[in-house]
């Protein structure tokens, strides 16, 4: 089955989830303000594009997707927190690299450019969760944190893996496989040696591993490589002047 529907300005991930679930992902194809190297729909306002820009990017993506609510972003660190969002938590940009809610209408951000956007929802279609993991957040168990904190089992929750980086354009150092194969030796599989000290890394792998391991047997997605594919922004492949690409989700009131 196909990881996503769409056109090349947006993905619509293609996974079994009630209708009242929504998710959607940009892409840079989209028409917006930024220029240059950010061309031209950059989402993310800590990567150095113009901030007047990335306004008017964030005010057009609520406007052409009609979203309810304009998007909970977070301020993201590469680590392990997650949050509830709740009517208490609706202002500003807090720290995390995952947010989950049961609130309708509030739409779910995660901002990347290589490391993977994961979005949650359970098969009632009542409590959704976005998450950003990076092999950082991955070995620090940001998938664990976040699903610990939803309600009911996780057997009943559906995953999808939006685009990342493909192990084929991504190679790691010593230090990267160390921290999977130190928490489980099976995390090796994920990693193809190429030159000394040097891997070829997984991601999806290893994303795959957490789940299975915290009994999510249902995910989908995963066939993406950020770094080959020009509809995204890729770290990797553009350098520190890339953009940021969004995956959201929410719940249809």
């Amino acid at each position: 089955m196909a990881s996503a529907r769409g056109s090349d300005a947006l993905l619509i991930p293609d996974w079994p989830v009630p209708a009242r679930v929504r998710a959607v992902v940009t892409t840079r194809a989209l028409p917006g303000a930024s220029r240059d190297a950010y061309a031209a729909f950059n989402l993310g306002a800590r990567c150095g594009d113009e901030p007047v820009a990335v306004a008017a990017n964030r005010h057009a993506l609520a406007e052409t997707l009609g979203l309810p609510a304009a998007p909970r972003w977070l301020h993201q660190v590469h680590g392990d927190r997650s949050l509830r969002i709740t009517e208490e938590l609706l202002a500003g940009e807090p720290e995390a690299d995952a947010a989950f809610t049961t609130r309708r209408n509030t739409v779910l951000a995660i901002l990347t450019a290589d490391c993977l956007p994961i979005l949650v929802s359970n098969r009632d279609g009542d409590e959704v969760a976005a998450i950003h993991a990076g092999w950082r957040g991955l070995s620090q168990n940001v998938i664990e944190h976040c699903l610990r904190r939803l309600r009911g089992p996780a057997d009943n929750l559906l995953v999808w893996l939006g685009p990342a980086i493909g192990a084929a354009s991504y190679e790691v150092g010593a230090e990267v496989r160390d921290a999977f194969v130190a928490h489980a030796a099976e995390a090796g599989v994920a990693f193809t040696p190429t030159r000394p000290g040097h891997w070829r890394c997984d991601l999806y792998t290893l994303a795959r591993q957490r789940f299975a391991a915290l009994g999510v047997t249902r995910v989908y997605g995963g066939d993406f490589d950020t770094f080959r594919d020009q509809r995204f922004y890729s770290y990797r492949r553009d350098g520190a002047r890339s953009g940021r690409f969004a995956s959201l989700i929410w719940i249809a009131a």
